[in-house]
């Protein structure tokens, strides 16, 4: 069984609000790509990656009166993908949704936020950041999507997130630039330690757990991690638990070994002010010890780092015109 995480830039801008697909010669929300473009080139991936369930981060709009889960159902349905059902947790207004893709012949889903003492992710969350003995209220703009899944691997649970960019959007100078930075990354990390709460209680449970997204984070991204001590990434793994407490991703593993050596990297961004291509390691499947062997293959579809879709043509260049990250898949056997 074949499960994903792919982030697409702005899906929502190829639907109208019915759900449509609008596969035209307007721009997308991508640098230098058209509607069409886009479209083309992600039924390409798609059907390349060919998953049992797919989450999609940053999927097509619910608010507005837009109609996101019909228009990922018609994506499919153009695509003639397996995954073709979406399971769809809370609403947001960022116009980035998540949602589970998944074949409904191999899966069933349910969005399932059980009670499990931490706050649910459609509420808000209390701590103490910045050690002023006063609580900072946290809360997710988009709020992870939490699903009870059965499959013929036996039944797991999903958590799919999107945690909070840490990106100084709007700075317009050095100083704003570092207190943005630095208020995101605290934002960040609580998002992290949050999420991280609602990961443990399923280990205490003893539940297969898969957690997957962009976590918008990783070793050494920024100048102000060693600010806080550790990385949202290393407090979702569990790192400072017991081994039976720690979630496994075999890249973020090869990323936390050392900081200076090179790390696989899932997403490729433009730097308009510096002219080149940014790459980092954003997008992460995680599995709870009671998976990890059952876990046989993680693979980022990387175009250039994977030999596989640098040696297919049309594959290469549908995942660098289809979104700027890249998709992961893990596949897992039967017990």
């Amino acid at each position: 069984m074949r499960i994903a995480t792919y982030n697409v830039e702005w899906f929502h801008t190829l639907f109208d609000e019915a759900g449509g697909i609008v596969a035209d010669d307007t721009w997308s929300g991508r640098r230098d790509v058209t509607k069409a473009q886009q479209s083309a080139a992600l039924v390409k991936v798609f059907r390349a990656l060919d998953a049992d369930a797919v989450l999609v981060v940053e999927a097509p709009d619910c608010g507005r009166g837009r109609d996101g889960v019909a228009a990922l159902r018609n994506f499919a349905a153009e695509a003639g993908i397996r995954a073709r059902s979406v399971c769809m947790g809370f609403a947001n207004d960022t116009q980035q949704e998540l949602m589970l893709l998944y074949d409904p012949d191999v899966i069933t889903a349910r969005h399932d936020p059980v009670d499990l003492g931490a706050p649910g992710f459609d509420s808000e969350f209390r701590i103490d950041l910045d050690i002023d003995a006063s609580e900072d209220v946290v809360r997710f703009s988009k709020p992870p999507l939490e699903v009870a899944l059965e499959t013929p691997v036996g039944a797991m649970r999903l958590i799919g997130a999107h945690v909070k960019s840490k990106a100084p959007h709007g700075a317009r100078n050095d100083a704003e630039v570092m207190r943005i930075a630095i208020a995101n990354r605290r934002k960040q990390l609580a998002q992290c330690i949050w999420l991280r709460r609602r990961v443990e209680a399923h280990l205490e449970r003893d539940e297969a757990l898969i957690v997957a997204g962009d976590l918008n984070d990783g070793p050494g991204l920024d100048e102000y991690e060693a600010l806080f001590g550790r990385s949202g990434l290393e407090i979702v793994l569990g790192r400072e638990a017991e081994a039976s407490r720690q979630m496994f991703d075999p890249h973020a593993a090869r990323a936390l070994q050392s900081r200076i050596s090179a790390a696989p990297t899932t997403a490729r961004f433009f730097l308009r002010h510096e002219g080149r291509y940014l790459q980092a390691l954003l997008d992460y499947i995680m599995v709870s010890p009671n998976l990890r062997a059952r876990a046989k293959g993680w693979h980022i579809w990387h175009p250039f780092d994977d030999p596989d879709c640098w040696g297919n043509t049309e594959l290469r260049e549908a995942l660098l015109t289809a979104s700027d990250h890249f998709p992961v898949s893990l596949d897992l056997e039967g017990s």
